[in-house]
Protein backbone atom coordinates (compact mmCIF):
# COMPACT_ATOMS: atom_id res chain seq x y z
CA UNK A 1 0.00 0.00 0.00
CA UNK A 2 2.98 2.53 0.71
CA UNK A 3 4.26 1.88 -2.33
CA UNK A 4 0.81 2.75 -4.12
CA UNK A 5 0.71 5.66 -2.20
CA UNK A 6 4.17 7.04 -3.22
CA UNK A 7 3.63 6.00 -6.81
CA UNK A 8 0.43 8.57 -6.78
CA UNK A 9 2.28 11.34 -4.83
CA UNK A 10 5.24 10.79 -7.51
CA UNK A 11 2.68 11.22 -10.01
CA UNK A 12 0.65 13.97 -8.72
CA UNK A 13 3.68 16.31 -7.82
CA UNK A 14 4.48 17.29 -10.98
CA UNK A 15 0.98 18.52 -11.53
CA UNK A 16 0.73 20.08 -8.34
CA UNK A 17 3.98 22.10 -9.59
CA UNK A 18 2.74 23.23 -12.45
CA UNK A 19 -0.12 24.39 -10.96
CA UNK A 20 1.30 26.36 -8.27
CA UNK A 21 3.76 27.38 -10.86
CA UNK A 22 0.96 28.67 -13.27
CA UNK A 23 -0.55 30.57 -10.44
CA UNK A 24 2.23 32.53 -10.06
CA UNK A 25 1.72 34.61 -13.24
CA UNK A 26 -1.26 36.72 -13.22
CA UNK A 27 -3.87 34.67 -14.66
CA UNK A 28 -6.57 36.97 -13.97
CA UNK A 29 -5.42 39.25 -16.55
CA UNK A 30 -6.76 36.49 -19.15
CA UNK A 31 -9.03 37.73 -21.73
CA UNK A 32 -10.08 40.37 -24.45
CA UNK A 33 -10.60 43.86 -22.78
CA UNK A 34 -11.58 47.07 -24.48
CA UNK A 35 -12.84 50.25 -23.53
CA UNK A 36 -14.09 53.38 -25.34
CA UNK A 37 -14.59 56.95 -24.61
CA UNK A 38 -16.72 59.01 -27.20
CA UNK A 39 -14.51 57.66 -30.80
CA UNK A 40 -11.38 57.00 -28.56
CA UNK A 41 -11.13 53.36 -27.78
CA UNK A 42 -8.54 50.54 -26.97
CA UNK A 43 -8.11 46.96 -26.84
CA UNK A 44 -6.05 44.62 -25.12
CA UNK A 45 -5.43 40.89 -25.00
CA UNK A 46 -3.81 38.24 -22.67
CA UNK A 47 -3.43 35.11 -22.51
CA UNK A 48 -4.15 32.21 -20.12
CA UNK A 49 -0.93 31.09 -18.28
CA UNK A 50 1.09 28.36 -19.89
CA UNK A 51 4.86 27.13 -19.80
CA UNK A 52 5.87 30.17 -17.58
CA UNK A 53 4.45 32.81 -20.14
CA UNK A 54 1.77 35.07 -20.85
CA UNK A 55 1.52 36.48 -24.87
CA UNK A 56 -0.40 40.16 -24.59
CA UNK A 57 -1.30 42.72 -27.55
CA UNK A 58 -2.52 45.90 -27.04
CA UNK A 59 -4.21 49.19 -30.12
CA UNK A 60 -6.25 51.82 -29.47
CA UNK A 61 -7.09 54.51 -31.88
CA UNK A 62 -9.52 57.15 -32.67
CA UNK A 63 -12.63 56.14 -34.94
CA UNK A 64 -11.12 54.35 -37.89
CA UNK A 65 -7.64 55.41 -37.25
CA UNK A 66 -4.94 53.42 -35.36
CA UNK A 67 -2.92 55.71 -32.88
CA UNK A 68 -0.76 52.94 -31.07
CA UNK A 69 -0.12 49.39 -30.93
CA UNK A 70 2.11 47.30 -28.58
CA UNK A 71 3.21 43.26 -28.56
CA UNK A 72 3.77 42.45 -24.76
CA UNK A 73 4.56 39.27 -22.96
CA UNK A 74 4.86 38.06 -18.85
CA UNK A 75 7.55 35.84 -18.39
CA UNK A 76 8.98 34.01 -15.50
CA UNK A 77 12.52 34.15 -15.97
CA UNK A 78 15.28 31.11 -15.02
CA UNK A 79 15.83 32.72 -11.77
CA UNK A 80 12.10 32.75 -11.01
CA UNK A 81 11.38 36.76 -11.28
CA UNK A 82 8.50 37.49 -13.26
CA UNK A 83 9.04 40.26 -15.96
CA UNK A 84 7.41 42.55 -18.48
CA UNK A 85 8.66 42.78 -21.98
CA UNK A 86 7.15 45.83 -24.18
CA UNK A 87 7.88 46.51 -27.49
CA UNK A 88 5.70 49.23 -28.67
CA UNK A 89 5.05 50.08 -32.19
CA UNK A 90 8.64 48.50 -34.12
CA UNK A 91 10.74 49.92 -30.97
CA UNK A 92 12.98 47.90 -29.19
CA UNK A 93 11.82 45.20 -26.38
CA UNK A 94 11.74 46.79 -22.86
CA UNK A 95 12.13 45.07 -19.83
CA UNK A 96 10.15 45.66 -16.81
CA UNK A 97 10.99 43.90 -13.47
CA UNK A 98 7.74 42.60 -10.97
CA UNK A 99 8.46 44.23 -8.01
CA UNK A 100 5.12 44.02 -6.10
CA UNK A 101 2.66 41.20 -6.71
CA UNK A 102 -0.91 40.14 -4.99
CA UNK A 103 -3.70 37.80 -5.78
CA UNK A 104 -5.07 40.91 -8.00
CA UNK A 105 -2.25 43.29 -8.61
CA UNK A 106 0.66 43.02 -10.52
CA UNK A 107 3.80 46.36 -10.86
CA UNK A 108 6.27 46.26 -13.27
CA UNK A 109 9.12 48.52 -12.99
CA UNK A 110 12.40 49.64 -15.18
CA UNK A 111 13.43 53.29 -13.39
CA UNK A 112 16.06 53.49 -16.41
CA UNK A 113 13.37 53.63 -18.89
CA UNK A 114 12.14 57.34 -20.17
CA UNK A 115 8.17 56.76 -20.07
CA UNK A 116 6.63 54.59 -18.46
CA UNK A 117 9.08 53.70 -15.47
CA UNK A 118 5.95 51.61 -13.58
CA UNK A 119 3.11 49.51 -15.33
CA UNK A 120 0.46 48.60 -12.55
CA UNK A 121 -2.54 45.66 -13.14
CA UNK A 122 -4.75 45.44 -11.09
CA UNK A 123 -8.90 43.82 -11.01
CA UNK A 124 -11.55 45.86 -9.64
CA UNK A 125 -14.62 43.19 -10.03
CA UNK A 126 -14.96 42.68 -13.92
CA UNK A 127 -12.74 45.53 -14.44
CA UNK A 128 -9.10 44.98 -15.72
CA UNK A 129 -7.43 48.65 -14.63
CA UNK A 130 -3.84 49.51 -15.80
CA UNK A 131 -1.92 52.70 -14.83
CA UNK A 132 1.33 53.74 -16.26
CA UNK A 133 3.45 56.37 -14.77
CA UNK A 134 7.63 57.12 -13.65
CA UNK A 135 8.64 55.56 -11.14
CA UNK A 136 7.43 57.60 -8.46
CA UNK A 137 3.93 57.56 -9.38
CA UNK A 138 4.14 61.34 -11.26
CA UNK A 139 2.46 61.70 -14.57
CA UNK A 140 0.24 58.72 -14.06
CA UNK A 141 -2.06 58.05 -17.48
CA UNK A 142 -4.74 55.33 -16.19
CA UNK A 143 -6.76 52.85 -18.44
CA UNK A 144 -10.25 50.77 -17.82
CA UNK A 145 -11.14 47.65 -19.06
CA UNK A 146 -14.26 45.68 -19.64
CA UNK A 147 -14.01 42.00 -20.88
CA UNK A 148 -15.19 42.53 -24.59
CA UNK A 149 -18.97 41.44 -25.37
CA UNK A 150 -20.19 42.28 -21.76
Amino acid sequence: MRIVLALVLLVLAPINSAIAEEAELPGWMTGAWAREDGDSWADEYWTPPRAGLMIGASRSGKGDTLQFWEHMRIVREADGSLVFWAISADQKPVRFAATRKSAEEIIFENAGHDYPQRIRYWREGKLLKAQISLIDGSKPVDFQYRMMGQ
